[in-house]
């Protein structure tokens, strides 16, 4: 081992790395029950889905460690868990919806897509042309969407109708006469005050710089709903098996017919999008914090394997049953225990395929206990609002229509694509008025073209 993944070149050793993959482990492992909460409420089951959860963490954390003998672990990722979910759920309103199997196939579709991306540099190129401001407000809308997904999940916010025109005059009106779409939901619930105390004590865990915070929090509300009678334990675990049962897996359950569904195709291009700068963001930001970024030309080199490794990742989860696959910035915790190899990722993903075995435990965790993870994953994700230049408004007003067309219209592509239309309009009046120039690159304009054509000929659907 210390020959194949260089330690002592990276001035490490095995018990370090082991112990760097067992944190990053601990510290995403909330995933596993996280996904299939979300999933599930598409029509996927949810033991297929934490089979294809842990399997593609297993596989693809560990092909990273072994290909590109890079420190960071895959799995499915949040935010495009949530708008796969939120994609299909909406469709079923419409006449033709969207199907769980048309949501993989378009997974699979937008993985090759990538793939192609980052074998002929292109990928880079995007990464150019849209400013920083807007790669950062697009993590903090979807921190937000999550956050919201959380909130209705766990019943502390209650959704009244589905839009204002639905409701009935003089209804849901507040002190200030607006009709209120979003309030309060019932404090005498029992999902309620178990998801608030595990907010808590997720944040209480963080403060003490816990590591696996999320994780024990997860695992603290259980304990919690258990002892209070909201689960019950023997009936859940009747019947239920420590081995993993691969014949109810997912595997390659595609409908590329039903791919050519209106609105699909926006649907693979958010994917891509979305993915392309979330993952950007977290290798490079955790390749500067492992210090492999001192030598420009080898820590390059050293992305693009670890690129491509997570651009295979997208649609082979899709393969086996999962939204998309991407690196996870938690991984910079097994960093911060100083590992800097390989052998890190390949630890976690060992630790993620003995999870398998574990499946009765996990169904035991309550929907509240998941609930609270993700009001607080949208916490760190909407951290990255501090790199926002909200000073220029060039930057700010097509940042701040992201942020807030994501959570308040329930779509993530909504929140991308205006912003990049908006920031085209404005950075070209800026550079017309001579007062400051902004650089509007190439694929902005076919981006901003694109989008303007999708939603006049196809719509807001989908």
């Amino acid at each position: 081992m210390g020959s194949f993944f260089r330690l002592k070149e990276h001035g490490t050793n095995v018990r370090t790395e082991i112990m760097a993959g067992l944190t990053t482990f601990m510290t995403m492992a909330y995933i596993l029950a996280v996904n299939p909460g979300i999933l599930s409420g598409t029509g996927l089951s949810l033991y297929s889905v934490f089979l294809a959860t842990a399997l593609a963490g297993g596989i693809f954390t560990i092909a990273m460690g072994l290909f590109a003998n890079f420190p960071v672990a895959l799995a499915p990722g949040m935010g495009l868990n949530a708008y796969f979910a939120a994609t299909v759920l909406a469709s079923k309103a419409t006449n033709s919806p969207i199907t769980p199997e048309m949501g993989l196939t378009a997974v699979f579709i937008s993985g090759i897509i990538f793939v192609i991306l980052t074998v002929t540099q292109i990928r880079q190129m995007l990464i150019v042309a849209v400013p920083d401001s807007l790669k950062h407000a697009i993590t903090v809308g979807i921190g937000l969407f999550i956050t919201i997904i959380g909130l209705k999940n766990s019943g502390i916010m209650s959704v009244g109708v589905e839009s204002l025109n639905d409701i009935p005059k003089g209804a849901f009106t507040d002190v200030l006469g607006f009709e209120t779409v979003f309030h309060m939901g019932s404090l005498e619930n029992a999902n309620v005050y178990l998801t608030l105390i595990g907010v808590l004590l997720i944040a209480i865990l963080m403060v003490l710089r816990v590591p696996g915070a999320i994780l024990f929090g997860i695992i603290g509300v259980t304990i919690i709903a258990i002892i209070t009678g909201n689960v019950d334990v023997a009936a859940t675990l009747k019947g239920q098996s420590w081995s993993p049962d691969f014949s109810q897996l997912n595997f390659w359950d595609f409908d590329f017919k039903g791919v050519w569904h209106t609105g699909i195709v926006s649907i693979i291009a958010t994917f891509t999008f979305v993915e392309l700068f979330d993952t950007f963001g977290t290798l490079v930001g955790t390749a500067n914090r492992a210090g492999f970024m001192k030598d420009p030309a080898k820590g390059k080199k050293l992305v693009g394997k670890a690129m491509f490794v997570d651009a295979v990742g997208v649609s082979g989860g899709a393969i086996l049953g999962t939204s998309t696959v991407t690196a996870f910035v938690e991984s910079s915790a097994g960093i911060a225990q100083g590992g800097r190899t390989g052998l890190t990722a390949v630890t976690t993903g060992v630790a993620f395929l003995a999870a398998l075995f574990l499946w009765p435990l996990i169904s035991l965790i309550p929907g509240s206990a998941t609930a609270a993870a993700l009001i607080i994953v949208g916490v760190l994700m909407v951290q990255s609002v501090k790199e926002i230049d909200f000073q220029d408004m060039v930057y700010a007003i097509p940042s701040f229509l992201t942020i807030v067309m994501m959570p308040f219209t329930y779509n993530i592509a909504n929140g991308v694509s205006f912003g990049i239309v908006s920031y085209v309009v404005l950075a070209v009046i800026a550079n017309l008025s001579g007062k400051k120039k902004y650089n509007v690159h190439w694929l902005m304009w076919v981006l901003a073209i694109l989008i303007i054509a999708r939603y006049a000929f196809i719509g807001s659907q989908g």
